[in-house]
């Protein structure tokens, strides 16, 4: 930035200089905004000088941070200017003010044209970086063509092409579709002829997003690329500007290589030859050394080879020669290196024939496992898990278990996932599986998922031989004075079935099985009991004879637990209380369980859909899903309202719950995610006479056939605020405007239990919930306010990892003026505040509608108020030490607010502030308790410390039990300060109808309740 002669700009930058806070300068720059605005009112009385300065002054504010609202006009004639000053000011500030959608940038269209096809070299490299940095689809529609002229002349100097390729390259990636590009190829490869490394380097950036897109028509590029890499690795005609602490332009060979990698082949043999000698040379010539740079830029340059050779399924000599190379990296003390060199060794699995050379490094990468750097460590997991094989299962297995103890809290679910896997996947003998899984447990049993010990129970059932084995092992691990929930679950569960099996054994009487089992039913939670009683009654049906003293203690605990507030203890106290006074018939009763069906494991199933790490993808495929993928939610092809696939995004799964009925006698329809009630197509004359002024005429023959095909697109939201509330895939197809702001409905939803959550001419989808712990049950109420039906009708639940949900069936058609219920089960795992999304989707006659939705399944649904006095309090804030479990943050941008509006705020999201418990008055305390399955009841406590002089910033502190839970709630209370949601303000949401709990999906025939609901 030009300041000389300036005078008035360089005192006001000196000005906000010496300002001594926050609020100075804030005045000093509304004085300064207030001065430009009168003078541009007289903009007659300005010179070019004067009005040049001011832009300047204006674009200064705006990198302050303040906005800018005027003046824009006057940024954008500047590009008219015949002088080179006040272009370059119009040209600087406009791209910086203004977006590619902004009005008056259609006025400087011709402007910016004419500058691009002129002759003067400067103008038209200012007009080209404000194409490239503003890229809108006008720009690309008007002035593309003639930036593909700029950049295919050879008239023009180097430094103009350069900036029009990279310009062109701008506008193809925003613009796709307007940039035309047919019959490219041959110019193509004349621009890889280039000898000027700069016009090379951005032509191949150009090339790169090209085949990425369409390869098939680049054909005529690629002996071309291969040319360039030759020129560059023989160092032939380089320039000594291009060369890079010794390395001939590292940028253009990354990108040459990388373009290679979009070809699927290389069929010509004089050119795969010449490339492979290429390669070779770069594989030979890299090596570590101390200059750093020179390290990053060889290295660059060597994974990108790397890959390439991968790509291209080189001979095994050349493998093995990239195996070696990635070994000596993996040694190196630089952590940068190591990291690179485990992560392409992880890539270098996928290639055939090369595991038993990379088993070779095995004691090195173990040696990674304990690395100060989690990111290493990582990296070293992956590339163990995926080179573990039946020869060294028992090594690597017994590694992961001895480095559980000490590993970080955020590996150990997935070292622990892992080790199950391959523990399962490449056992020697059962025994050992079962060794591996308990010890697994017993270090890290709050990691363990239910799926590990549901399978040890599944092969221990399914193999006599096994059982015995299994309930000595159970009985050892009871013996220890404190073990893990999970342990006493797995334990209980074996030694329930099979403890009868060691009775003979000292210390393996029925009477001490119960004993110690007993023991451990003061500590375990409300989940774990129901598996207690059972084996309580497991084992009083093995005692035989039957021993009166184990009886009475036995019947002693059914009793006490007969009127538990929980209705699966007290079904099952009250039950095998009742059971276990039937006497022998009892045997029959409650006889061993049978085997499980053979089938896939849930933990190998769910290694192979989850397999989306970066590492262990090649490169090629990466970046094709980072080119394509520009959605919140990516799906592929769906099933009609079934298990969702496997996105990009990971795993989303549907799981069974047990607790729903599937037994109505009014069932008429039986799938595997629910049911279905038969709906009178014919509802009475009464509703159709109140609703005829309302309704919306159907088109002819609309959805008297079901449409099962796949809606495409997804609704757009209507406006910015909506996008927010509606996850987005692909091009938005829809027609049908949404009625109400999506936004406000689901901000609402988040503090309140029901209302209506979507609503468009057609259908209203409306949510009436209730939560318990970390359960949480919805209803969707879809109603079709048309007399006509609603057809191919499909709902899915798109969760995040840490909740489970089960939706019932949708019905595929929905009648007129008709409203079903459908029931969503919702489980919090762990603490997170993701979202989850409803992708439904419905057709009316010619209109496809297709939306995703936010469910107000947020993280403070699961937060319980609980009050605190200070003797329950300052003990458990001084036990929770710091990080992790206690963190602090300054939060600023926090809009300001009372102390009794923040207090309001906290309690609206289940906080309950505790009075008088911190001296100072004018900070807060509240407390609140988080539930979900793997914290269970977790206290929460909260701390803020405001400043009077200063409402829009704060200290807030937060403590829990659980470091991610810490971390959680910190962020979402930090979310609700610096940007609060509005609610709806346009009258009271209308509540969803009254539904029983436990009802399937039905339609409401009740004339009344159709008609509330479709007018809500």
């Amino acid at each position: 930035m030009a300041l000389s002669g300036m005078r008035g700009l360089s005192v006001f930058i000196s000005d906000i200089r010496n300002c001594q806070n926050k609020e100075q300068e804030r005045l000093r720059v509304d004085k300064e905004l207030g001065n430009i605005r009168t003078r541009f009112k007289n903009e007659k009385g300005l010179t070019p000088y004067e009005k040049k300065k001011y832009v300047w002054k204006m674009l200064y504010i705006y990198m302050l941070g303040y906005d800018v609202d005027f003046g824009h006009m006057e940024a954008v004639s500047l590009i008219s200017a015949p002088k080179y000053p006040e272009k370059q000011v119009g040209y600087i500030v406009t791209s910086s003010l203004l977006n590619e959608n902004h009005d008056f940038l259609r006025l400087a269209i011709n402007t910016v044209r004419n500058d691009i096809i002129g002759r003067n070299e400067t103008f038209q490299c200012l007009a080209l970086t404000l194409v490239g940095n503003i890229g809108g689809r006008e720009f690309a529609e008007s002035l593309a063509p003639d930036v593909q002229k700029l950049l295919v002349s050879s008239s023009y100097r180097p430094l103009v092409r350069k900036k029009a390729a990279l310009c062109l390259l701008r506008l193809y990636r925003k613009n796709p579709d307007v940039v035309n590009v047919d019959g490219w190829s041959d110019r193509m490869a004349h621009l890889l002829d280039e000898r000027d490394l700069g016009v090379l380097t951005a032509s191949m950036s150009l090339l790169v997003a090209l085949v990425a897109n369409n390869h098939d028509a680049y054909w005529s590029c690629l002996p071309k690329c291969v040319k360039v890499l030759e020129r560059l690795a023989r160092n032939q005609d380089i320039p000594q500007e291009y060369t890079y602490y010794g390395i001939p332009s590292p940028w253009l060979q990354v990108k040459t290589m990388r373009a290679l990698q979009y070809f699927p082949t290389i069929e010509d043999p004089n050119t795969r030859r010449a490339l492979f000698e290429v390669l070779q040379r770069i594989l030979m010539g890299t090596d570590v050394v101390k200059n750093v740079n020179k390290n990053n830029a060889s290295h660059a340059v060597l994974f990108e080879a790397l890959a390439l050779v991968m790509h291209l399924d080189a001979e095994k000599e050349m493998m093995s020669q990239c195996v070696a190379l990635l070994g000596k990296f993996i040694a190196v003390r630089e952590p940068n290196i190591r990291y690179l060199g485990l992560e392409n060794m992880t890539r270098m699995l996928m290639v055939t024939d090369v595991q038993d050379i990379i088993k070779r490094h095995q004691a090195q990468i173990i040696t990674s496992l304990k690395d100060p750097d989690i990111s290493i460590r990582r990296r070293a997991l992956d590339l163990l898990y995926g080179m573990c094989d039946v020869s060294n299962a028992k090594d690597i297995v017994e590694e992961l278990l001895q480095y559980l103890s000490s590993a970080d809290f955020a590996m150990r679910e997935e070292l622990s996932l892992k080790a199950a896997i391959l523990a399962e996947k490449f056992a020697p003998d059962l025994s050992w599986y079962v060794d591996v899984i308990l010890q697994l447990i017993d270090k890290a049993g709050d990691f363990v998922s239910d799926d590990i010990w549901f399978r040890v129970v599944q092969f221990v059932t399914n193999n006599e031989d096994l059982q015995p084995y299994a309930a000595v092992k159970a009985r050892e691990y009871l013996d220890k004075p404190a073990i893990h929930e999970t342990m006493v679950k797995v334990s209980a569960y074996i030694l329930g079935e099979y403890s009868h099996l060691l009775a003979r054994r000292p210390g393996c009487s029925p009477k001490e099985i119960f004993s110690i089992i007993h023991e451990k039913l003061p500590t375990v939670s409300t989940s774990t009991i129901p598996i207690l009683l059972s084996t309580f009654a497991k084992i009083l049906m093995h005692t035989q004879p039957s021993d009166p003293e184990l009886q009475h203690q036995v019947w002693a605990i059914f009793r006490k637990y007969e009127s538990c507030i929980d209705v699966e203890i007290q079904q099952r106290a009250v039950e095998y209380f009742a059971l276990s006074r039937k006497g022998a018939s009892l045997m029959d009763i409650l006889a061993e369980m049978p085997k499980f069906p053979e089938r896939q494991s849930a933990l190998i199933k769910k290694a192979e859909d989850t397999e989306a790490d970066t590492a262990e993808q090649s490169a090629i495929k990466l970046r094709a899903q980072q080119q394509t993928s520009n959605a919140l939610v990516v799906t592929d092809q769906r099933p009609a309202n079934g298990t969702p696939p496997v996105s990009q995004l990971g795993l989303v799964m549907v799981p069974s719950m047990s607790n729903v009925d599937h037994g109505s006698e009014d069932q008429e329809v039986t799938q595997a995610n629910g049911t279905l009630t038969v709906v009178d197509p014919q509802p009475p004359d009464l509703l159709g006479d109140l609703l005829d002024p309302l309704a919306i005429e159907g088109p002819p023959g609309a959805a008297v056939q079901a449409d099962h095909n796949l809606v495409p697109g997804a609704e757009g939201a209507s406006n910015a605020e909506d996008a927010l509330a509606i996850a987005l895939v692909g091009e938005q197809t829809n027609t049908v405007q949404q009625i109400g702001n999506v936004t406000e409905r689901f901000h609402a939803l988040c503090l309140k239990d029901s209302g209506v959550l979507y609503e468009d001419p057609y259908i209203q989808i409306g949510i009436k919930a209730e939560w318990r712990a970390h359960h949480g049950r919805f209803v969707l109420f879809l109603g079709n306010k048309n007399t006509a039906p609603l057809a191919s009708v499909q709902a899915l639940i798109l969760p995040p990892s840490h909740l489970k949900t089960e939706l019932s069936l949708v019905p595929e058609t929905i009648p007129p003026r008709a409203q079903v219920q459908c029931p969503l089960e919702v489980i919090n795992l762990r603490p997170s505040r993701d979202v989850a999304v409803l992708d439904f989707s419905y057709k009316f006659g010619t209109h496809a509608v297709n939306v995703k939705l936010r469910l107000p399944a947020v993280f403070n649904k699961f937060l319980q108020p609980i009050s605190v006095s200070a003797e329950e309090f300052f003990p458990q804030w001084r036990s929770l030490s710091g990080p992790p479990l206690k963190l602090q943050e300054v939060v600023r941008g926090v809009r300001p607010m009372s102390l009794v509006e923040m207090a309001n705020l906290f309690n609206s999201f289940r906080l309950i502030v505790c009075p008088a418990l911190d001296p100072n008055a004018n900070n807060l305390v509240a407390s609140t308790t988080f539930y979900s399955e793997s914290t269970r009841a977790m206290l929460c406590l909260v701390r803020i410390e405001t400043d009077p002089a200063d409402r829009t910033q704060l200290r807030m502190t937060v403590a829990s039990g659980d470091p991610a839970l810490t971390f959680e709630l910190k962020e979402f209370i930090k979310e609700q300060l610096v940007s609060i949601p509005t609610t709806i303000s346009r009258g009271p949401p209308a509540p969803a109808p009254q539904i029983q709990p436990t009802s399937p999906p039905t339609t409401l025939s009740d004339p009344g309740a159709m008609l509330a609901g479709l007018l809500h």
